[in-house]
């Protein structure tokens, strides 16, 4: 039966290739944020806080449009509904822990570290069902430390990168990394495409409305053909 200690050191060797993709992102946020009139103090503190990059970068640009704060506060809202659905699935997984370990553990959870932790889980390893949280606590952790380095090179980095280094190519690749694993059927595939492509089309909306009507439709999709794949 793996130990506490190997699930975690399973955690931190699953998020270990994500990592050169998460790095430049968080990278960017810290640029960012200095080029907004942030202080390097204001910068790591929102880094620490918020902890979620299309977050950070989404507040980054409307603190430097001058936005109110509750359009600020609404849009990271809107932005971060998908973790709602995140816990939610979830949620049978860790049913037996207590307020103790689920704080923590809803703070580490992302975009990557739910795509690995669900995964785990639905693998049925041996003492996944047990000792799976410090599975996810591993590669929370790991991806957090990342970020918050990645985050202050680019606070201390700050105006000295030259404009021509395009570093925007991560942020995507994140998310690429992030897909791949989880697409193991009809159902996934087309809940990803119509999802992807949703949202590509609703970009232009406001309150970055489209993120959350992409993964709406995406989640009609994938439980229409999972409708059709037990009907046939």
């Amino acid at each position: 039966m793996p130990s506490r200690r190997e699930q975690f050191g399973a955690g931190v060797a699953a998020v270990a290739p994500m990592l050169p993709g998460v790095a430049p992102f968080g990278v960017i946020a810290g640029l960012t944020a200095i080029g907004t009139g942030l202080s390097s103090a204001q910068a790591m503190a929102m880094s620490v806080v918020i902890f979620a990059g299309a977050s950070q970068l989404a507040t980054l640009q409307l603190v430097a449009d001058g936005a109110m704060p509750a359009i600020i506060l609404l849009t990271v809202f809107t932005i971060n509904l998908r973790f709602s659905m995140y816990s939610a699935s979830l949620a049978p997984h860790f049913q037996h822990l207590g307020r103790r370990w689920r704080l923590p553990l809803a703070y580490v959870l992302v975009d990557q570290n739910y795509a690995l932790g669900i995964h785990h889980y639905r693998q049925g390893k041996p003492g996944a069902a047990e000792f799976g949280h410090w599975f996810f606590l591993g590669a929370g952790i790991t991806l957090w430390l990342t970020w918050q380095a990645a985050t202050a090179v680019g606070v201390f980095m700050g105006a000295s990168v030259p404009r021509d280094w395009s570093l925007d190519f991560a942020i995507p690749l994140v998310f690429m990394v992030l897909l791949v694993p989880t697409l193991q059927d009809r159902p996934h595939i087309a809940a990803a495409v119509t999802g992807g492509v949703v949202a590509t089309l609703a970009a232009d909306m406001p309150l970055h409305l489209g993120i959350v009507t992409g993964a709406l439709c995406g989640i009609a999709a994938g439980v229409w053909f999972e409708y059709r794949a037990e009907a046939a």
